[in-house]
C-alpha cells in the first residue's frame, strides 16, 4: 500500500487540483537536470555500495542532522566527520536508531517529504520510520544496498538523471572525474569550478592556497596577472572534465570593478595579510567581476551564491569544519552591490550570470526587476531552506510579473542526499504545476501555454542556462 498522496502539494479546490494534475502528468517523468548539486563525483566513480542506511540518508544531509542538533542530539552520535577527515567512532545502526527515534522532529517539513519519498519509491518502505521498526528498516535498505540495482551507477540511471553536476575546489585534482569519464558508462556527471579557497580572504589556509595555486598552474601566483592566469588555467582544466559553469559563495553581493593597477595593490594587501575586512570584500567583490569577464572568455555559467553567514557557530566549526548545518541566510543588497558588475559586463546576451539569495525580501524589490532588464542576469532557484513547497510558491508569485519565466533557470536540488534528488525534482514540479494551474484558472495563461512552461521549467531551461 502506497503512503504518500498521489496528488500532494497540488491546489485544493478540485477545478485547478485537476489542472495542475494534467499539467503534472506529461512533465512528472522527465529526464532529470541536476546542474548545481554536491554529490561527490568518487561513488560514480567506484561505484562501490553505500555502506549503510546511516551514511546515505544522515550523515551527508545537513538538512537531517541540523535538525536533530538543534534537539540536542550530539553531532558525534551522529556519525558526522570531524574537520580533520577522520569520523566518530558509532555504531551505523546506532546513528539509525536515533534518527528513527526522532523521526516526528521532520513532521511538516520539506525533509520529511523527501525522506517519504525516497523509502517509497527507492526502497519500497510505505511504513513510517519510528523507533519500534528502526532495525527492520534498517536491515530492508542495507540488504537493498547489497544489490547491484543498488550501487550508484544503477541508481542514477534509476533516477533517470541526464546529467549531474557537482562542486569542486580549485584546488581539486578532479581525478574521480577523470576516472568516470574514462570508465565507458554512460552517465554524465560533470564538474564545477568552486574557487573560494583562493578567491575569499577569509578561508581558512588561503595564504598557503595561493602557494598551491601557483605550483599546480606554474603561475607565478605572488602577482595580479599571474593569479590570474592561474584562474584561466584551472577553468580551462574544469571545462575539459565536463564543467560548464562556476560557483561563488561569498557573504555578500558586492562587485568591484577596480583599474588595473588599484586591483593590483589590492591584491599585494590581500596576498600579505595586511588587508582590511572591508578590504577582503572588496576583493571577493572584484574577482565576481573578473570571473564574469572570464566568462565571456570561455563561456563558463557564473552562479553567485551570496548572503550566507557560513559557519555560524565557531565551536562546530573548530571541531567539525564546513558544511555542518550552521550556514544561516542574511539581509543581502543586490542593487547597488551588483551595479559595477553589471556596469562592466551587464549587458552582454553571451553571458549568463545566476543569482541565488537566502534572503526572500529581495524577490520583488531587487532580483526580479535586475533579472527583467539584464541581458546576462538569471534568477536561480529557492535555495537552501527555501527549496519547499511555500518556498517554490513565494519565488513564483514575486519573481514572475516582474522577469517572467523565462528570466528563470528552472530547478536545481544543490544536494549531498543523493536519493532525495528525484524527490527533491518531484516536489518543485509539483510546486510549479499548482502554480500555473492557478495562473489558468484565473485567467492569466491559457492552458497550451501553461503545459510549455511546465516543459520548460522542468527541463528546457536548466539545460539551456547551464548550456548542458
Amino acid at each position: 500500500m502506497k503512503r504518500m498522496d498521489p496528488d500532494r502539494l497540488l491546489p485544493v479546490e478540485p477545478n485547478v487540483r485537476s489542472l495542475a494534475r494534467a499539467l503534472y502528468e506529461p512533465i512528472a517523468d522527465l529526464p532529470i537536470i541536476s546542474p548545481h548539486g554536491h554529490c561527490d563525483p568518487r561513488w560514480f566513480a567506484q561505484n562501490d555500495r553505500f555502506p549503510d542506511p546511516a551514511q546515505l540518508f544522515v550523515v551527508p544531509d545537513h538538512y537531517v542532522f541540523r535538525m536533530l542538533v538543534s534537539q540536542g542530539v550530539p553531532m558525534d552520535d551522529l556519525g558526522i566527520p570531524y574537520a580533520d577527515g577522520t569520523l566518530p567512532d558509532v555504531d551505523p545502526r546506532a546513528i539509525w536508531q536515533r534518527f528513527a527515534a526522532n523521526f516526528h522532529l521532520f513532521r511538516g517539513t520539506p525533509s520529511a517529504m523527501w525522506l517519504d519519498h525516497s523509502f517509497e519509491h527507492v526502497f519500497g518502505i510505505t511504513e513510517r520510520l519510528k523507533a519500534e521498526n528502526a532495525d527492520a528498516i534498517y536491515d530492508h535498505i542495507d540488504a537493498k544496498l547489497a544489490q547491484e540495482a543498488f550501487r550508484p551507477r544503477a541508481l542514477f540511471e534509476q533516477f533517470n538523471i541526464e546529467v549531474l553536476a557537482t562542486t569542486e575546489s580549485a584546488l581539486d585534482d578532479l581525478k574521480w572525474h577523470k576516472h568516470i569519464n574514462e570508465s565507458g558508462w554512460s552517465g554524465r556527471v560533470v564538474t564545477t569550478y568552486r574557487p573560494d579557497s583562493v578567491v575569499d580572504p577569509d578561508f581558512e589556509g588561503f595564504a598557503q592556497n595561493l602557494v598551491t595555486f601557483g605550483e599546480l598552474t606554474g603561475e607565478d601566483t605572488s602577482t595580479w596577472s599571474g593569479y590570474l592566469n592561474a584562474h584561466r588555467q584551472r577553468r580551462a582544466f574544469f571545462k575539459a572534465h565536463g564543467a560548464t559553469a562556476s560557483d561563488h559563495g561569498h557573504p555578500t553581493a558586492r562587485t568591484e570593478d577596480f583599474p588595473a593597477a588599484e586591483a593590483a595593490a589590492l591584491f599585494e594587501k590581500i596576498r600579505t595579510g595586511a588587508h582590511t575586512a572591508d578590504e577582503a570584500d572588496a576583493f571577493r567583490g572584484q574577482m565576481l567581476t573578473e570571473m564574469a569577464r572570464m566568462s565571456l572568455d570561455d563561456g563558463l555559467v557564473l552562479q553567485i551564491h551570496p548572503g550566507s553567514m557560513r559557519n555560524h557557530s565557531a565551536t562546530v566549526f573548530a571541531s567539525h569544519g564546513r558544511d555542518k548545518g550552521f550556514d544561516i541566510p542574511s539581509h543581502t543588497q543586490y542593487v547597488k552591490a551588483l551595479k559595477p558588475m553589471l556596469d562592466a559586463v551587464g549587458m552582454e546576451p553571451a553571458l549568463t550570470i545566476i543569482l541565488f539569495t537566502l534572503d526572500e525580501t529581495s524577490y520583488s524589490r531587487e532580483l526580479a526587476p535586475l533579472a527583467g532588464v539584464y541581458p546576462a542576469l538569471r534568477l536561480g532557484p529557492p535555495w537552501w531552506f527555501h527549496d519547499s513547497y511555500e518556498g517554490i510558491k513565494r519565488f513564483r508569485e514575486m519573481t514572475t510579473e516582474t522577469c517572467g519565466f523565462y528570466n528563470t533557470v528552472g530547478f536545481n536540488d544543490d544536494t549531498r542526499a543523493f536519493c532525495s534528488i528525484p524527490a527533491r525534482h518531484d516536489v518543485a514540479r509539483r510546486s510549479d504545476c499548482a502554480y500555473l494551474a492557478n495562473l489558468v484558472a484565473t485567467g492569466r495563461l491559457g492552458l497550451a501555454d501553461a503545459h510549455e512552461v511546465a516543459y520548460d521549467l522542468t527541463y528546457r531551461l536548466a539545460k539551456q542556462a547551464y548550456r548542458l
